[in-house]
């Protein structure tokens, strides 16, 4: 039926039927290739003979010149027993879609090719309408509605996608309309047959997501969507299906040569992960995780978002689980390279940790909707609250294992999903107590042994940093300073460097805590004694300076222990001055570049820094001693033998005079030792006779001379 006379299609049907004959050659070409494809199409059981066919088909598509032919095929892409019978039926969805999406490129591509000698435009080819028509046509009754979405969305992606345009105004938005459409039946079949969606249905759907307009796009059932979003990426055996496949690796590790872990790149295990990589729910899990955080965004019924949260933790814990199982979860990440071989390190840990981070983000990013939705939502209400905060923290602490490679402040997503559990959780210390026990290290008076334990101490350490606030004394005490503890006094040893700076600031964080005076005079002593032997050498000169200034704050008034230890603070900042005069003044290693949060644009000396914790420190000095303060500070800071350091130094204090950090009455105590009590020159000349212009801007004496 090539032909466009009538008369001669009817002359010309007889035994062949809707396939039909034509009197041009390429026509009968097709329709004899027609014929050949739709009986290999039901007998066809070898999967290079059914990838050739495909092939066959997607090129078949375009050259069909009668629409009755082409509704035929594409009836048959969608039942034909070769291509659905086989258990590998995701990847045959995806080819079928791949089919209508590529036949469209290709068909709009001929229609938009300049008419040439050489190739010459076909002049009895169907029209896109009428060939997009015969297509849609053929997702009829016969075939599930799941596959129907394969097809239409394949249509929109090869004509709009990429804004290819490729479709009137009209076709399109009825394109679109019977998308949504067909999605929203499969998704009703499958909830009312209480069986699960065939997962090609949301891939195809994050294809075609961003070329829905917005009113179409509200016409999706979310609230049946977004179950299927969360559960065939992270549940499903085409997916990562709980995180099974981790303690699968742990059978194909073993112990190589040296004593060394070697992961072969051709073990079982490896070659499953790289299916795994490389399967469609994997490789569009960004996509899927962005239509899930939509689905909760546009959800109707808020109530359902609970048992997604649930579903989350049942999958983090599951892959934590399988983490632990694995012997790769036995090195630390500072000691791989000690202890795995080379072609491990090289080809099969890097594609692990690939898919690791891609289910960390996946999961990020529904969180990260999950949470704008709880806050923005009236329909939480406070009973829920702390739930949420628990559940979400907990996920987060499941998934510690792999964000602790990354570091966890490294995307901004990630922190406002935890500050934001962290701040709901906080206002209910009763929770945010309960939650700190379940999470607490088993044995918290010693130092775990295994990579895993450690990094779930990091976590609980950085968490109970923001809860010291809301905690009673006697819960600090006992969870807290407990856990930080034994990390307090540790050196040199780089696999406790993170978690030895959490406990040093889980400390600060309970002395800061007004309710906890007593705790304070009961650990400070301590604390003091740890801090000057573990600086330099562990604890940088940014933390060094954190932890002066708070001790010196808490101990000033009007805090409850400056009432009873009122000498305590200055007695802090003589034992800083009094080790400045005997420090060295050689530049220390960990402050080659400046520190976040500091004024320092050069390395710092061992000296320089105790000298910048004094100035640091002189905001929380008590007024009655702040003059005689100011005035040893002055004189440590003219120790200072470097002359850049120096200049540092005397550009700290002067920022704390001007920037309002000393208050309005320090300010003018202050403004009155520096001008009428001998405070400038102290500052500028005292130790240096040269003018003070010269040292001021780190010129050499003897060119100032000149």
């Amino acid at each position: 039926d090539g032909e466009e006379d009538p008369d001669r299609g009817r002359k010309a049907r007889g035994s062949e039927g809707v396939l039909g004959g034509a009197a041009k050659k390429p026509t009968m070409s097709s329709d004899r290739s027609l014929a050949t494809l739709l009986r290999t199409l039901q007998t066809a059981s070898q999967r290079e003979e059914i990838s050739r066919l495909l092939a066959s088909a997607t090129t078949l598509l375009t050259l069909l010149t009668n629409p009755l032919n082409v509704t035929l095929l594409t009836s048959q892409l969608v039942i034909a027993p070769a291509i659905w019978r086989r258990p590998e039926n995701l990847q045959s969805a995806i080819r079928v879609f791949a089919i209508f999406n590529t036949a469209s490129i290709h068909l709009l591509q001929r229609s938009n090719a300049p008419r040439t000698l050489e190739q010459p435009q076909l002049e009895h080819g169907l029209s896109i309408e009428d060939w997009t028509v015969a297509v849609i046509k053929g997702a009829d009754e016969r075939s599930p509605r799941s596959r129907h979405v394969l097809v239409l969305c394949g249509l929109l992606l090869g004509f709009e996608g990429q804004q290819r345009q490729g479709l009137s105004s009209a076709l399109r938005k009825k394109l679109e309309s019977a998308v949504v459409t067909a999605i929203n039946l499969s998704l009703q079949d499958a909830h009312q047959a209480n069986s699960a969606i065939d997962q090609s249905v949301i891939i195809a759907l994050c294809q075609v997501i961003d070329l829905l307009e917005p009113v179409e796009r509200m016409r999706l059932n979310y609230d049946l969507l977004l179950p299927v979003l969360i559960w065939a990426p992270f549940f499903s055996p085409e997916g990562l299906y709980k995180g099974y496949f981790l303690s699968a690796i742990d059978f194909d590790v073993v112990e190589g040569v040296g004593k060394k872990f070697d992961w072969s790149s051709k073990s079982t295990s490896y070659v499953q992960l790289q299916k795994l990589a490389t399967s469609p729910l994997i490789t569009s899990l960004g996509s899927l995780s962005r239509l899930a955080a939509t689905s909760i965004e546009n959800i109707r019924v808020i109530k359902p978002l609970t048992g997604i949260l649930q579903d989350l933790f049942e999958f983090s814990r599951s892959l934590c689980l399988q983490w632990r199982h694995n012997k790769l979860c036995e090195i630390d990440m500072t000691e791989e390279t000690a202890f795995l071989t080379e072609e491990t390190l090289r080809t099969p840990t890097p594609l692990l940790w690939r898919v690791l981070r891609s289910t960390m983000f996946a999961i990020v990013i529904v969180l990260r909707s999950y949470m704008g939705r709880i806050l923005s939502d009236s329909g939480v209400g406070r009973k829920e609250a702390p739930a949420v905060a628990v559940q979400t923290l907990q996920i987060l602490r499941n998934l510690y294992f792999i964000s602790s490679r990354l570091g966890s402040s490294a995307f901004s997503e990630y922190s406002f999903i935890y500050l934001c559990a962290v701040d709901i959780l906080a206002q209910y210390p009763i929770q945010a107590e309960a939650f700190l026990r379940d999470i607490r290290p088993s044995d918290p008076d010693k130092v775990p042994q295994h990579p895993l334990d450690r990094c779930h101490g990091l976590f609980f350490l950085n968490a109970a940093e923001h809860f010291a606030i809301v905690l009673e004394p006697r819960t600090n005490e006992e969870l807290l300073i407990t856990a930080a503890r034994p990390y307090l006094g540790i050196g040199g040893d780089q696999r406790l460097l993170e978690i030895f700076e959490a406990a040093h600031s889980a400390v600060l964080a309970v002395f800061a805590a007004p309710q906890n005076s007593d705790l304070v005079a009961r650990h400070i002593y301590y604390y003091v004694d740890v801090l000057f032997q573990v600086f330099p050498s562990v604890i940088s000169p940014r933390q060094f300076r954190i932890a002066i200034k708070t001790l010196v704050r808490v101990t000033s008034p009007p805090t409850y222990i400056s009432a009873s230890q009122p000498l305590l603070s200055s007695t802090i900042l003589e034992l800083v001055r009094s080790r400045s005069e005997s420090a060295s003044a050689d530049p220390l290693l960990n402050t080659l570049t400046p520190e976040q949060g500091t004024d320092s644009v050069v390395p710092l000396s061992e000296q320089a820094t105790l000298v910048m914790a004094l100035v640091d420190s002189l905001p929380f000095v008590p007024t009655d001693v702040l003059d005689f303060w100011l005035s040893r500070v002055a004189e440590a800071l003219n120790n200072v033998q470097q002359l850049e350091m120096l200049y540092d130094c005397q550009k700290r204090l002067w920022n704390i005079f001007n920037n309002g950090e000393m208050g309005a009455e320090k300010a003018a105590l202050c403004h009155a030792w520096w001008s009428t009590n001998g405070g400038k020159e102290m500052v500028f000349f005292d130790g240096h006779t040269a003018d003070s212009g010269s040292y001021m801007n780190g010129v050499s004496q003897e060119s100032s001379k000149l």
